[in-house]
Protein backbone atom coordinates (compact mmCIF):
# COMPACT_ATOMS: atom_id res chain seq x y z
CA UNK A 1 0.00 0.00 0.00
CA UNK A 2 1.14 3.42 -0.80
CA UNK A 3 0.09 6.60 0.99
CA UNK A 4 0.92 10.19 -1.40
CA UNK A 5 0.87 13.34 0.91
CA UNK A 6 0.83 16.52 -0.60
CA UNK A 7 1.72 20.12 0.22
CA UNK A 8 2.75 23.48 -1.15
CA UNK A 9 -0.79 24.74 -1.91
CA UNK A 10 -2.03 27.79 -1.09
CA UNK A 11 -3.36 31.77 -1.80
CA UNK A 12 -1.23 33.52 -4.32
CA UNK A 13 -1.84 36.62 -6.24
CA UNK A 14 -2.22 36.21 -10.57
CA UNK A 15 2.12 36.33 -11.56
CA UNK A 16 2.88 34.59 -8.58
CA UNK A 17 4.63 31.41 -8.42
CA UNK A 18 3.74 27.56 -5.92
CA UNK A 19 5.42 24.81 -5.86
CA UNK A 20 3.69 21.61 -4.89
CA UNK A 21 5.12 18.63 -3.48
CA UNK A 22 3.82 14.82 -3.21
CA UNK A 23 5.74 12.31 -1.28
CA UNK A 24 5.41 8.62 -1.21
CA UNK A 25 5.54 6.46 1.89
CA UNK A 26 4.45 2.94 2.71
CA UNK A 27 5.49 -0.44 0.64
CA UNK A 28 7.21 1.23 -2.15
CA UNK A 29 8.48 -1.25 -5.03
CA UNK A 30 8.28 0.49 -9.26
CA UNK A 31 6.63 3.56 -9.61
CA UNK A 32 6.32 4.52 -12.90
CA UNK A 33 4.28 7.53 -13.88
CA UNK A 34 3.95 10.60 -11.89
CA UNK A 35 1.40 13.32 -12.21
CA UNK A 36 -0.28 16.53 -11.34
CA UNK A 37 -3.88 16.88 -12.04
CA UNK A 38 -6.52 19.39 -11.11
CA UNK A 39 -10.09 20.07 -10.87
CA UNK A 40 -12.10 23.45 -10.40
CA UNK A 41 -15.60 23.14 -9.17
CA UNK A 42 -17.82 22.19 -11.87
CA UNK A 43 -15.10 21.21 -14.27
CA UNK A 44 -13.94 17.63 -14.58
CA UNK A 45 -10.35 16.48 -13.40
CA UNK A 46 -7.87 17.32 -15.93
CA UNK A 47 -4.10 16.35 -16.63
CA UNK A 48 -1.79 19.18 -16.05
CA UNK A 49 1.42 17.27 -16.06
CA UNK A 50 2.80 14.01 -15.98
CA UNK A 51 6.80 12.66 -15.75
CA UNK A 52 7.61 9.06 -16.72
CA UNK A 53 10.33 6.89 -15.27
CA UNK A 54 12.49 8.04 -18.03
CA UNK A 55 11.94 11.70 -17.07
CA UNK A 56 10.22 12.14 -20.26
CA UNK A 57 7.11 15.01 -19.18
CA UNK A 58 3.95 15.80 -21.05
CA UNK A 59 1.99 18.78 -20.14
CA UNK A 60 -1.38 20.59 -20.62
CA UNK A 61 -1.54 23.08 -23.57
CA UNK A 62 -2.73 25.38 -20.98
CA UNK A 63 0.42 25.02 -18.50
CA UNK A 64 3.37 24.50 -21.07
CA UNK A 65 5.57 27.22 -20.42
CA UNK A 66 4.64 27.81 -17.24
CA UNK A 67 4.57 24.32 -15.32
CA UNK A 68 7.71 22.27 -14.59
CA UNK A 69 7.19 18.99 -13.40
CA UNK A 70 9.80 16.92 -11.90
CA UNK A 71 10.50 13.87 -9.63
CA UNK A 72 13.37 12.79 -7.11
CA UNK A 73 13.46 8.93 -7.22
CA UNK A 74 15.63 8.83 -4.13
CA UNK A 75 12.86 10.21 -2.14
CA UNK A 76 9.86 9.08 -3.76
CA UNK A 77 8.67 12.63 -4.23
CA UNK A 78 7.24 14.58 -7.47
CA UNK A 79 7.33 18.01 -7.66
CA UNK A 80 5.18 21.14 -9.33
CA UNK A 81 6.53 24.54 -10.17
CA UNK A 82 3.87 27.01 -11.05
CA UNK A 83 4.93 29.79 -12.71
CA UNK A 84 3.06 33.62 -13.60
CA UNK A 85 -0.11 31.63 -12.08
CA UNK A 86 -3.37 32.94 -12.97
CA UNK A 87 -6.35 32.95 -11.65
CA UNK A 88 -8.02 30.07 -13.79
CA UNK A 89 -5.49 27.85 -12.37
CA UNK A 90 -7.74 27.76 -9.06
CA UNK A 91 -8.24 24.07 -8.38
CA UNK A 92 -7.87 21.20 -6.48
CA UNK A 93 -4.52 19.36 -6.99
CA UNK A 94 -4.11 16.15 -7.49
CA UNK A 95 -0.98 13.66 -7.49
CA UNK A 96 -0.99 10.48 -8.51
CA UNK A 97 1.27 7.61 -8.89
CA UNK A 98 0.89 4.79 -11.16
CA UNK A 99 2.79 1.49 -9.85
CA UNK A 100 1.52 -1.01 -12.17
CA UNK A 101 -1.15 -2.43 -11.91
CA UNK A 102 -2.84 0.37 -9.15
CA UNK A 103 -2.76 4.29 -9.19
CA UNK A 104 -2.56 5.83 -6.18
CA UNK A 105 -3.91 9.43 -5.32
CA UNK A 106 -3.02 12.24 -3.33
CA UNK A 107 -5.56 13.86 -1.15
CA UNK A 108 -5.33 17.18 -3.21
CA UNK A 109 -4.27 20.59 -2.64
CA UNK A 110 -6.13 23.65 -2.78
CA UNK A 111 -4.79 26.18 -5.11
CA UNK A 112 -6.06 29.84 -5.28
CA UNK A 113 -4.83 32.16 -7.62
CA UNK A 114 -7.06 35.63 -6.72
CA UNK A 115 -6.67 38.76 -10.01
Amino acid sequence: QLQLVESGGGLVQSGGSLRLSCAASGSIFSINAMGWFRQAPGKQRELVAVITSGGRTNYADSVKGRFTISRDNAKNTVYLQMNSLKPEDTAVYYCKYEVPPYNYWGQGTQVTVSS
